[in-house]
């Protein structure tokens, strides 16, 4: 056969077809086809030997059918549209057929090359034909046979019959492996796949983690210590009389701070979440309501608004997020609100939804869905994180209230009351 497979027709005993980058035929594969080639071929060189060597009186017509035979297989085998289309493979094995039988019609030897018929006929048709095909051919071999040596025997009977059996037997056993075969391949390109993917995720956890800490180290020292010099060297300035010498020196390195300040801060920008990176927490919230699909969110800003810590406003947009993707999944609501309370010495988000509800002591919404209610405790570990207080209410029928309370630090309040002195 040639060096590509013909795609399995539905039904069929042969493989379905592999995927183009695997169609290109094993050194198993090409080793049984070249066998099959020297099989036929050697079968109908020793029936033609014999014919010659015994000087039969058709050793011509048998020589001449051996010929036409190879001739016809040969042509099959080059034949594209053969391995393409199971109505030309159907034509030349009736084809191959005709000139086997005209073979067995002058040589009893001819019976011998039905054994590679059953394996064309079992590769090239359905399974249902191709079985119909190997019940004709042994009996077409019994016949022969018992046409030429006119003596019923069992062997005559039991020879072509085992043969065809041997043959179905080993087609649907090699099938059966290639299938097995195929979903072992299968499984462990998609084990492959998973395992990639699952490092790409681990990857980008642990670099937005990073980037989280850097912020967090950046904007709670470098950021703060600039600041404090920067207030430092004001107060210096005021302090000094008028004209003294030092002025211009502190001048120039309190712009000095501020300069590296605002580089701190750059920093500190360019490491936030990217949610976070163009405006204020409150209008990554708004933004975050408007993109929510399903039920109607709004967003309301309660109190003074001031700058938060780095980690202070990606918790806080972390819970938002995950608190409205649980709306969205299990609450089945038709309206939520986000509330941002800034207060002395605190800030506070709320959520709130008209939804379903739930039993808060029977467990998190959506426990029994694939993320196994994860929500909720990952929320109050965030919250806990930063020293704040996380609660939920809820009930059948009435909705949910889910509420976090970050105290500010006391460094963060002392800065942010320097620089509104200033």
């Amino acid at each position: 056969m040639t060096a590509a497979a013909p795609p399995a027709p539905p039904g069929s005993c042969a493989p379905p077809a592999p995927p183009a980058a695997a169609r290109s035929l094993t050194p198993v594969s090409k080793v049984l086809k070249l066998c099959l080639h020297a099989l036929f071929l050697g079968l109908l060189a020793l029936s033609a030997g014999r014919a010659v060597a015994d000087a039969a009186p058709r050793a011509g017509w048998v020589v001449a059918a051996c010929a036409l035979l190879v001739a016809v297989y040969a042509a099959g085998v080059r034949a594209p549209a053969v391995h393409r289309s199971q109505r030309a493979g159907a034509l030349w094995l009736a084809g191959l057929g005709a000139a086997w039988a005209g073979l067995l019609a002058v040589s009893p030897d001819g019976l011998w090359t039905a054994f590679p018929l059953y394996f064309l006929e079992l590769h090239l048709l359905r399974l249902r034909w191709g079985v119909a095909a190997v019940a004709v051919t042994a009996c077409a071999a019994i016949g022969g046979f018992l046409a030429h040596s006119g003596a019923v025997t069992p062997g005559a009977f039991l020879g072509p019959l085992l043969g065809g059996a041997v043959a179905v037997a080993t087609v649907l056993g090699y099938q059966a492996l290639y299938r097995e075969s195929e979903r072992r391949r299968e499984l462990i390109e998609e084990l492959i796949t998973t395992r990639a993917e699952l490092a790409a995720a681990e990857r980008g956890a642990g670099i937005l983690a990073e980037r989280e800490r850097l912020a967090r180290e950046i904007h709670d020292t470098l950021a703060q210590g600039l600041s404090s010099i920067q207030l430092l060297l004001r107060a210096a300035e005021r302090a000094l009389p008028e004209g003294a010498p030092a002025l211009p020196h502190i001048a120039r390195a309190r712009e000095a701070a501020q300069d590296n300040l605002a580089e701190a801060r750059r920093f500190v920008r360019a490491l936030t979440p990217p949610d976070l990176e163009h405006g204020s927490l409150a209008a990554a919230l708004e933004r975050l309501c408007a993109a929510v699909p399903g039920p109607r969110v709004r967003f309301s800003l309660s109190g003074r608004p001031r700058v938060l810590p780095t980690p202070y406003e990606v918790a806080l947009l972390r819970i938002a997020q995950s608190a409205l993707a649980n709306v969205v999944r299990h609450a089945r609501a038709g309206r939520a609100e986000i509330t941002l309370t800034f207060m002395d010495a605190s800030v506070t988000l709320d959520v709130v939804d008209d939804g379903d509800g739930f039993d808060p002591s029977s467990g998190a919404p959506g426990s029994g869905s694939a993320d196994g209610g994860f929500g909720l405790p990952a929320m109050r570990s965030r919250a806990e994180t930063l020293g704040g207080l996380f609660t939920v209410e809820s009930g059948p029928g009435q909705g949910t209230a889910v509420a976090v309370t970050l105290p500010l630090p006391l460094e963060h309040l002392e800065y942010t009351e320097a620089v509104e002195a200033l």
